[in-house]
Formats: structure tokens, C-alpha cells, sequence
């Protein structure tokens, strides 16, 4: 009782002190584990807070997101949850190539922003 309950405050912190950058990160590792699961209501839900965190003030980039997001979630529609874990585990590891590089440069900023600790931070506690 009390490790589950120790665990999901460890979990609230980590997520509170996450940048922006790490919580989409931690965001994709939970989808990727809900197509592994073949946890329909998680993949769907975790994917969509993917899709709805995106910036659209850069169309280039979020359009083809967006797209690859909806892809994702016809797949596991469709019961095909291997090839939307695929993409995600790809997206993800651009993510992780980008945080890399981020902070091997000395930029990486380390705050989150409240808003998007919310509306990502929800769906990882």
C-alpha cells in the first residue's frame, strides 16, 4: 500500500522537475509501453497528449507530427500496434538525439513551463 503511494509522489517530482523536452520523452516511453501492453485506452490517450501538446506555430514541423500522431493511433485502431510502437520508438529516439545534443551544447534549459507540465504531467502520474 505504501510503496504504490511512495511511487506515485516519486513519479509527481520527477514529472514537476522534468523539462518540457523530458516530459515528452517520458511521454513516449509511456506509449510505446501501452502498445506493448496492447493497452488500447492508454495508447490512445498518451498518443493524443502527444498530438494536443504540439507547438503550431511551427507548421513545418507540427503538421508532420500531427500526421504521424494520427497514423499512430489509426494503427492501433486497426489492432496493429506493433508498427505505431515502431514509429514511436523512432520519434522518441530523435527526441533523445535532440535532449543530447541540447545539452552537450550548454543551452538546455531545465524549467517547465506550467502549462505544458500540465497538460503532459497528467497523463504521466
Amino acid at each position: 500500500m505504501y510503496q504504490g503511494t511512495y511511487h506515485k509522489q516519486y513519479r509527481q517530482q520527477e514529472v514537476m522537475g522534468a523539462s518540457p523536452l523530458r516530459l515528452v520523452i517520458m511521454t513516449y516511453d509511456l506509449a510505446i509501453r501501452a502498445c506493448e501492453q496492447k493497452d488500447f485506452a492508454k495508447a490512445i490517450q498518451t498518443i493524443s497528449a502527444l498530438r494536443d501538446a504540439l507547438d503550431l506555430d511551427y507548421p513545418e514541423v507540427s503538421t508532420g507530427l500531427f500526421r504521424l500522431y494520427q497514423w499512430c493511433m489509426d494503427c492501433i485502431r486497426k489492432n496493429d500496434y506493433a508498427s505505431a510502437s515502431a514509429t514511436l520508438v523512432e520519434l522518441r529516439g530523435a527526441w533523445v538525439t535532440t535532449e543530447q545534443k541540447l545539452a552537450a551544447q550548454q543551452s538546455y534549459v531545465t524549467t517547465t513551463t506550467p502549462a505544458y507540465a500540465t497538460a503532459l504531467g497528467n497523463i504521466l502520474t
